[in-house]
């Protein structure tokens, strides 16, 4: 009865869950989630811990639902059970019952993870699912060594950087932005000199009609070369009295077009192609001059007289997740970090065989690394900036993530010594709800001192 009772509850909360995710994934391309907005069809998969976590050689097993109209089908249902983002170890076919089958995901030895990977094919069209559980991942350790000489380069790297562009000449252009701007805050598109060589841009959103200084957040951006989306997304933190700057790394304008974005992303061989640029050699890596921005705008940020002098935050998901952690990494004067599923994460793990590595992804694919390759990740992999932040750290993210996977989020969650608190959403993939970004804003309130 008690299982049973577990069963009806765990389905419930999946059920409630759909309902979160529909308004979230809107805004999504349909094939890329679990989901599809205002789909016939839905998956239900419950696994039999309540948790979706396992002990290592433990048996996982997970109840399997195929509904159209929210009525249970009988269909054959194809699957392959595999480690997170490895190919599949074994292969299988369940015909459901009632519109439901249990099917036996086995164990692992190791810690990590295990991805149930579904298709059922119905009307001539198949249907995927997918949903991860782990095994004792709290264990998982990363492939990426610590450098002896990591934080003397970091340390050379930003001194150069100040030494060639004084603080009272790192903004290059500041400007209203008036379709921006509200009667609660304006909003400035800002351009920063962070160093010799390079520049970025913001848009600078300033509380206005409240008393008393401000603390400041720093947003870094999301993977690609785009625009800045996010000014009138997260208008909340200027309204809760922060002074929030939304950044991009590649010194582009974010008032270009659309095409114009499309042109200079060709250009870098894809969207993400930057990421393997000067791959071969730690000094001459693209995301070098990036980290250093990241401090730099803190600079500038901190310089402000608006600002209270003492509150110093930074948030971001994904790619911004992961230069929110290497900006606290980096940087003592971060006195909180909040961080979505974070990218860039044991980067390298893929060298090793049958291990899951972080995105990018690289040589998962293409084969691309090499020795040079790994030890030029070692400087810039999330796991060793994990190590060394002193700050509290909130972090959140889901299991059946397939850009950003669990196992990675789980190392660098491991190394964090600092005091932290985490949201696990196992349902999520690759997305945050409204709701779970208005909550880290207010978490941040919460740092304040």
């Amino acid at each position: 009865m008690k299982q049973m009772n577990l069963r009806c509850t765990m389905r419930l909360v999946v059920v409630l869950s759909l309902s979160l995710i529909t308004l979230h994934l809107s805004l999504l391309p349909a094939s890329a989630e679990n989901y599809p907005y205002r789909s016939d069809y839905l998956w239900l998969t419950v696994p039999d811990h309540a948790d979706w976590l396992y002990k290592t050689g433990e048996r996982a097993r997970v109840e399997v639902s195929f509904c159209k109209y929210g009525i249970p089908q009988d269909v054959a249902v194809d699957y392959e059970i595999g480690p997170d983002m490895l190919p599949a170890t074994s292969r299988g076919q369940v015909m459901l019952k009632q519109g439901r089958a249990v099917i036996d995901m086995g164990t692992l030895k190791k810690p990590g993870f295990l991805d149930l990977r579904l298709k059922a094919k119905v009307d001539d069209k198949t249907y995927e699912h997918h949903v991860k559980v782990g095994f004792s991942p709290e264990q998982l350790t990363p492939y990426t060594k610590n450098p002896a000489d990591f934080d003397a380069f970091w340390k050379g790297s930003l001194e150069q950087a100040r030494k060639d562009v004084k603080s009272e000449k790192l903004i290059v252009k500041s400007e209203k932005v008036d379709r921006y701007s509200t009667d609660d805050f304006d909003c400035y598109l800002l351009k920063l000199h962070t160093d010799r060589q390079h520049s970025i841009y913001g848009y600078l959103t300033m509380p206005k009609n409240t008393a008393g200084k401000h603390p400041v957040v720093l947003c870094p951006p999301g993977a690609g070369i785009k625009t800045i989306k996010e000014p009138m997304r997260n208008t909340f933190y200027a309204k809760n009295g922060f002074i929030r700057l939304e950044m991009e790394i590649h010194g582009l304008n974010p008032e270009m077009t659309e095409e114009q974005f499309k042109e200079i992303s060709s250009a870098f061989s894809g969207e993400n192609g930057y990421l393997e640029n000067g791959l071969d050699c730690r000094d001459n890596y693209y995301m070098r001059h990036v980290y250093v921005a990241c401090v730099r705008a803190l600079d500038y940020l901190c310089s402000l007289p608006q600002w209270d002098g003492r509150n110093v935050f930074v948030q971001g998901g994904s790619q911004g997740g992961a230069l929110s952690l290497i900006t606290a990494g980096l940087d003592p004067r971060v006195t909180a970090c909040v961080v979505n599923h974070p990218a860039l994460s044991d980067m390298a793990g893929y060298a090793e065989k049958g291990r899951t590595g972080g995105y990018p992804h690289l040589h998962r694919e293409n084969q691309m690394l090499t020795p040079e390759k790994i030890q030029t990740l070692q400087y810039y992999d999330v796991v060793n900036f994990a190590r060394r932040i002193q700050c509290p750290v909130y972090m959140t993210w889901g299991y059946n993530d397939n850009v950003c996977p669990p196992t990675t989020s789980y190392i660098v969650w491991n190394l964090i010594t600092a005091p932290k608190e985490s949201l696990i959403t196992p349902i999520n993939e690759h997305w945050t709800t409204s709701d779970t970004n208005y909550g880290q804003m207010l978490w941040l309130k919460r740092q304040i001192k």
